[in-house]
Order: structure tokens, then C-alpha cells, then sequence
């Protein structure tokens, strides 16, 4: 995505990158738009990145973003959980939780998708912020009605855990 300036049309709530800390960005603000991946928005304000909620995104003049799913009589499956999954994107490179190598396993029990997945470091403030959106788009899936996260730091995430093309697309081959 190329990088734009747009306006803010009503108060909304943001977060810093990479601490999480809670902002709000005012009414009539300009924000430059670094990227809409999966539903959210990553923006730049007064020389701060921060990361807007797909909720928020009518704050920028967007319209939320629903997951398509094929046709389903709505019978859970592990392709759905990872579908979802692959719609969270980490707020400050362009690629998607999976893919990166954040999540570590997925199980389901009925209705319940059990999730394992780490962080890009332990102490990343923007924890709490990935692991609701996962919860968020993973609830979207057919026939999953809850979403059991579980965060783990071992093994350590490092970058040899990311796809072959998460790789490519960031120029690491």
C-alpha cells in the first residue's frame, strides 16, 4: 500500500507502536495511512505510529472488514481458525500472524478453538492488542463460538519461524 495523508472525521481511540499505550486521535486531524491490512489501520500522528481498530476504521472513511469464508454448514475446521488467523497482521510489518510464525499450535474441542502463540519479544506492548484481535477475527469463523489463547514464550520467536514467502515479501532471502 502506498503511504497517503487522510482526514480524521470523528474522535477515536488508537494505539502506540510498539508500547500499546491507549491515544486519541481528535476530529479534523490529519493521519498519514501506513497500512489496511486485515481489517485495521496503521497510522502515523504527530510523528507516532499507532494502530487503529477495524471498528474505528469509519474514523478514516472505511468500512469494516468482514472475513469471507467459503460455503460452510458452519461445522468448525482447523482451515477456518487458520484463515482467520491469517487476517491479523502485525502492525508494524506487512504480514500476517501466521505467517511470521506467531502462532504455534491450534486445536479444536467442539465449538472452541485453542490457540498457542507467541510475540516477536516477551515484553511487546501490543500483546493484548494482537491477542483480542485474534479472538475477534478467530470468533468470525464458522461454528466457532469461543477462542481459547494461550501465550507462550518458548521456543523464543525468531525469524527463522516465518514462510518462506513472509520471507521473500520482506526481502530476507
Amino acid at each position: 500500500m502506498e503511504r497517503r495523508v487522510v482526514p480524521v472525521v470523528r474522535d477515536c481511540e488508537a494505539r502506540l507502536v510498539p508500547t500499546g499505550d491507549k491515544v486519541s486521535i481528535p476530529a479534523g486531524a490529519f493521519v498519514t495511512l501506513t497500512q489496511t491490512l486485515g481489517g485495521t489501520y496503521t497510522i502515523v500522528h504527530l510523528g507516532n505510529m499507532a494502530r487503529i481498530a477495524g471498528s474505528d476504521g469509519d474514523a478514516l472513511g472505511f468500512e469494516p472488514e468482514v472475513l469471507q469464508f467459503p460455503e460452510s454448514d458452519a461445522t468448525p475446521t482447523e482451515e477456518y481458525v487458520w484463515f482467520a488467523l491469517r487476517s491479523v497482521f502485525d502492525p508494524e510489518i506487512p504480514v500476517n500472524i501466521a505467517d511470521l510464525g506467531l502462532i504455534y499450535a491450534v486445536a479444536l474441542r467442539d465449538s472452541t478453538a485453542h490457540i498457542k502463540m507467541t510475540l516477536t519479544a516477551p515484553g511487546c506492548g501490543m500483546g493484548p492488542v494482537l491477542i483480542a484481535e485474534v479472538e475477534e477475527r478467530v470468533k468470525q469463523a464458522p461454528g466457532i463460538d469461543e477462542v481459547e489463547i494461550e501465550l507462550v514464550f518458548e521456543p523464543p520467536w525468531s525469524r527463522e519461524m516465518m514462510s518462506e514467502e513472509a520471507q521473500l515479501e520482506l526481502g530476507l532471502f
